[in-house]
Formats: structure tokens, C-alpha cells, sequence
């Protein structure tokens, strides 16, 4: 439990962490970054994957009965999954994409299309054979369920 309860907090510290600081360093190659890439794609130019608008914010999930989180800001994404944790970029290549690169070498979820948004669930369909669908969570607030009492480091 104590475990459960430590990878939840260290998932919402990741996702606020994400939220203040833009998703980490600017490795000067945005240059050719197109501006608009997380914007939704427009009807019959992304399909309906987009219609529900922008991805960004934090998502969260349970793909096979484990914990899928993932923060999107502006065209940086970050994603814990499985125990992997992974980040990357937001890209439109027809339908918004997800690029990411995992830290440990993993590539279970490293490209992902949106299947579906709208608003409130997302649907990423992984190349690697992956389904996750995530619900938008709660700007500001801590998931329900979270124990109290617990003794302090």
C-alpha cells in the first residue's frame, strides 16, 4: 500500500513538476518545431482523434491493471507507465502523435496516436501494441482514496 501510495505522489509531484517548468531543458532545436502542433487538427485535416481539442493537462489511467499517467504542456509530454518513465514531444503528422523516448530504453510506449479526445478521455494507441485511455484529471486537486496518518520520512 505504502508503495501505491509513494508512486501516486511521485506521479502528481511529476505532473506539477511538468506544469511549472515547461517539461525541462531547451535543448535549442526548436527551430523547426512548428508552433501549432498541439493545437486540435481541424475537421478532415486530423480525423476525429482531435476533435475534442487540445491534449494538454494531466491524464491518467490503468492499462492491465497498472497506473498510466501522463502530463502534456504545450508540445512536451511526459509519461509514467508500467514503471517506465518516458518524454517527448507532441507532434501533428496528420493526427496528433506522441513522441516520446524513455529513460531506461524502453520502447513499449515510445509513438502513440491520439484515437480519440473529447475533453474528458483520451485514447492513445501505442505502435507497440499498446491501448491506454486516460480521464483528464483534476487541475489542483489530489486523487480521492489517499490515506491518511502516514508517518513522515
Amino acid at each position: 500500500m505504502h508503495k501505491l501510495v509513494r508512486t501516486s505522489l511521485a506521479a502528481a509531484g511529476l505532473v506539477a513538476a511538468l506544469a511549472l517548468t515547461g517539461c525541462g531543458s531547451d535543448d535549442g532545436d526548436d527551430a523547426g518545431k512548428d508552433s501549432a502542433s498541439t493545437a486540435p487538427a481541424e475537421a478532415g485535416s486530423g480525423g476525429d482523434a482531435a476533435k475534442g481539442g487540445s491534449i494538454e493537462g494531466a491524464w491518467s489511467g490503468k492499462t492491465d491493471g497498472k497506473t498510466v499517467d501522463l502530463a502534456v504542456t504545450g508540445t512536451k509530454a511526459v509519461l509514467l507507465a508500467d514503471g517506465h518513465a518516458c518524454t517527448g514531444d507532441v507532434a501533428d503528422m496528420g493526427k496528433q502523435m506522441l513522441t516520446l523516448k524513455c529513460a531506461d530504453g524502453n520502447t513499449d510506449r515510445t509513438m502513440g496516436s491520439i484515437e480519440s479526445n473529447d475533453g474528458k478521455t483520451l485514447v492513445i494507441s501505442w505502435d507497440a501494441g499498446a491501448k491506454d485511455t486516460l480521464t483528464k484529471s483534476a487541475t489542483g486537486t489530489l486523487p480521492t482514496g489517499l490515506p491518511t496518518g502516514l508517518p513522515t520520512p
